[in-house]
């Protein structure tokens, strides 16, 4: 009796925990009702999108507004050849299960337990789509989160949802998703036409995306097609008879493997920039046509010219390029070419060269010499030093700008100065000009990528310290091509025109100044030479730029009619071997230059308005005097002229005295002497015992044949020499007196005992006492 009720009691606990874990688990499985996903949450709302060029002709189709292409299709648009493949393929109880299969899961057990290892999945359709929604780890916590968003899915869903869901997110090789992306980009047609061959191997693809790529492993994707059709077979969607047949057949697929003819980097940035609300109320197509203002044969000849010219320099480690062509009466894009071959992933051809920052080189320099000249801090006969200058920076070391040659000419002209990119000088305006007011200017000609400090740049601001886009640079180069007037890029036709976020004060003048001087291919022979490839059968504007390292080269330039802006470089940031402004971005820009004027020369540039010209010399930038060598013509405004009239005495300041003191002959000083050493209030150290041996040259500059007399403290020294003797030195002031004829010029120095011995041989110059100017 005992053991009766023992047994009672052990079968009403078990009923107990039985029932338990049956409430339990019917809790669990009720749960995601409470929190099902629907179609709705998961809906994929970008619209397709097709683009023609501006006369309507087709550049291409985007299935996305980013770099993956997929695109939304309704399951009744789908071939049902292509729905038995997929379905056969992946899940083929699809319509009699719920979010798990779990004959498939029990039959899969059973294989892994008896070969020890696993050798079927059960994974559902549902579950796959869960995985596409929430990628998860492949752990048992995985598991678990997989199969709760499946049921999640289950129960906001039906089954015909789920799979117009899932057929639109199949991985479809490379950055293709979808049947219908798939379909476009493999075949050209909708999803809707796919025949029994096209759909067999593209629902093959799914399993592996990469291994059974159909550009690389076309074999290894036959014979996954060979299991979709047996699938097919055994769920009786068709005949072993045609599943033999349909293997067999020929399918060809596009070798262009995206769907796009042209521009490619032009329709990505371009479809990002365009609301979806916007394309909606264009046409109420599921792929509406937007008209851009691409030109496509010109688009489609830049973009071969771009593949030449890397294909040319690629001995000199040069990869990749980009350009722009602008249309200067309407600000329009006729062509936009990111880099040589988007569709290169390994030669990271997706990256866009036009939006792309890189270090602009010398490029803004118009724009700092443009600011100086409307500011009249500057005027065109302006002499500018192009000697060696040192900056303090704070918290750095001294810096010396030079140039790529590393020579100095000395006094130049501002269209000297800029036309051949002398680096020196341009610092000199921006310090003129200042650092933050050049950053605001640049900033309203639309850099708006330059937003670091004024301190960040510092003077290197004007040689390309900070970092800009080919685009800015070519909408800042359309400023001058206009003639000071701002307007933003156009890339589309619309019925509202875009607003126009920059807008300067007309100074048309100062603008055509600039014109004048980046048309000048004389001005710039010194540096590029007169027959270079910026020099062009017909008047055009040019600049060139090279980054730190020769990394990124640039060619900025414009006519009257169209404004082109290239650049050539590696997207890695290698820098480029001998490659240069001129030889790298430069040819690039002269193909398209030539290309657009082809059958129409472009009109004259127009002179600057209010201005007259005048004679001077080359060398001074003042009136000529009978002894100039070289005399050019200048503009000068009006007001001007009286001052142009008077004095024309030439004198370097003293801040060329390092300069001249290397030259070995020199003409610039011819109406004055120089003593360029010793300079004035220098202080030397002599060390005792060392008198004799110690010898201080005194160095003359600026007298060419007639002689010279030597004065030291009021006594006249005895020596024959001309522009240089050689002094022992001897404790004492010094006062220095060189005379010519009616020429002096006097410094004074110092010469005291040094109280330490020597640790070399020779004397010492003291910084310690304070130089005073020059008399």
């Amino acid at each position: 009796m005992k053991l009766i009720l023992r047994s009672l009691v052990q079968i009403k606990h078990s009923s107990k925990f039985i029932l338990a874990v049956l409430v339990i688990c019917l809790i669990i499985r009720l749960l995601p009702y409470f929190a099902p996903v629907r179609a709705a949450d998961i809906a994929q709302n970008q619209l397709a999108m097709q683009f023609s060029d501006r006369n309507g002709l087709p550049l291409g189709t985007l299935l996305t507004r980013d770099q993956e292409h997929t695109s939304v299709v309704a399951l009744n648009q789908v071939s049902p050849q292509f729905i038995h493949a997929i379905l056969a393929a992946e899940d083929g109880s699809f319509y009699h299960h719920g979010a798990l299969d779990m004959k498939a899961v029990i039959r899969a057990s059973k294989e892994a337990i008896h070969a020890k290892r696993i050798v079927s999945g059960a994974s559902t359709i549902t579950m796959q789509l869960s995985r596409m929604l929430d990628p998860v780890s492949h752990s048992f916590s995985g598991k678990l989160q997989e199969i709760w968003l499946s049921w999640r899915l289950t129960a906001g869903m039906n089954k015909d949802e789920i799979l117009s869901a899932y057929i639109n997110r199949l991985p479809m090789g490379g950055n293709i998703y979808g049947v219908e992306a798939a379909a476009q980009t493999y075949f050209s047609i909708p999803a809707s036409e796919l025949n029994l061959a096209q759909a067999s191997l593209l629902a093959a693809i799914p399993n592996n995306p990469t291994y059974f790529n159909p550009y690389e492993h076309w074999e290894r994707l036959k014979q996954r097609q060979k299991y979709v059709l047996n699938r097919m077979v055994q769920e009786k969607y068709i005949s072993g008879a045609i599943a033999a047949r349909t293997q067999t057949e020929k399918v060809v697929f596009q070798s262009r493997p995206r769907g796009i003819i042209a521009a490619p980097h032009f329709l990505f940035w371009l479809a990002n920039q365009i609301s979806p609300t916007s394309v909606e109320k264009q046409s109420g197509d599921d792929k509406s046509v937007i008209r851009t203002t691409i030109n496509r044969p010109l688009q489609q000849f830049v973009e071969a010219q771009v593949q030449q010219v890397i294909s040319s320099l690629a001995a000199n480690n040069v990869h990749d390029a980009a350009a722009l062509v602008i249309d200067n009466d309407t600000g329009e894009v006729l062509a936009y070419v990111g880099s040589p071959d988007y569709f290169n992933q390994a030669k990271l051809g997706r990256n866009d060269g036009v939006q792309a920052l890189r270090q602009p080189g010398s490029t803004l320099k118009p724009f700092v010499y443009e600011l100086a000249l409307e500011k009249g801090l500057i005027r065109l006969n302006t002499i500018l030093a192009d000697v060696p200058a040192r900056y303090a920076i704070p918290g750095a070391r001294l810096y010396s700008p030079t140039d790529y040659t590393e020579r100095f000419l000395g006094p130049v002209r501002v269209r000297i100065a800029l036309a051949n990119s002398l680096n020196v000088p341009a610092v000199r305006v921006l310090e003129k000009v200042g650092v933050q007011t050049f950053l605001e200017r640049l900033h309203q000609l639309g850099f708006e990528n330059l937003n670091q400090t004024p301190e960040h740049y510092g003077l290197g601001l004007t040689l390309g310290s900070g970092e800009v886009s080919l685009w800015e640079l070519a909408r800042a180069y359309l400023t001058i091509a206009r003639q000071g007037e701002a307007t933003p890029l156009v890339s589309r036709f619309s019925d509202s025109p875009l607003p126009n976020p920059h807008s300067l004060l007309p100074k048309q003048t100062i603008w055509q100044l600039i014109t004048n001087i980046l048309s000048d291919n004389h001005a710039r022979a010194t540096a590029f030479g007169v027959n270079s490839v910026l020099n062009l059968p017909f008047p055009v504007a040019v600049k060139t730029g090279t980054s730190s390292n020769f990394r990124d080269t640039w060619t900025v330039g414009f006519t009257t009619d169209y404004t082109v802006a290239t650049w050539v470089g590696n997207f890695n940031g290698e820098p480029m071997r001998q490659v240069s402004g001129v030889t790298g971005a430069a040819p690039l820009w002269n193909r398209i230059m030539l290309h657009l004027h082809e059958h129409q020369e472009p009109a004259a540039f127009p002179p600057p308005e209010g201005l007259i010209q005048l004679p001077i010399c080359a060398i001074s930038g003042l009136r000529p005097t009978p002894d100039c060598t070289s005399v050019v013509q200048e503009y000068f405004y009006p007001e001007d002229k009286i001052a142009y009239e008077g004095d024309n005495q030439f004198n370097l300041p003293p801040e060329y005295n390092e300069w001249l003191a290397k030259q070995q002959q020199s003409s610039l000083v011819s109406n004055n002497l120089r003593i360029l050493s010793p300079h004035h209030g220098d202080l030397f150290l002599v060390y005792p015992g060392e008198e004799t041996k110690q010898k201080l040259e005194f160095k003359l500059a600026g007298n060419k044949f007639a002689p010279v007399e030597w004065w030291l403290n009021g006594e006249k020294l005895d020596t024959n020499s001309a522009n240089s003797l050689f002094w022992n030195l001897r404790p004492g002031k010094w006062d220095l007196e060189a005379r010519s004829g009616e020429m002096t010029d006097k410094v004074s120095f110092q010469v005291e005992l040094a109280n330490i011995k020597p640790t070399r041989r020779g004397f010492s110059i003291s910084n310690s006492q304070v130089k005073g100017n020059r008399p």
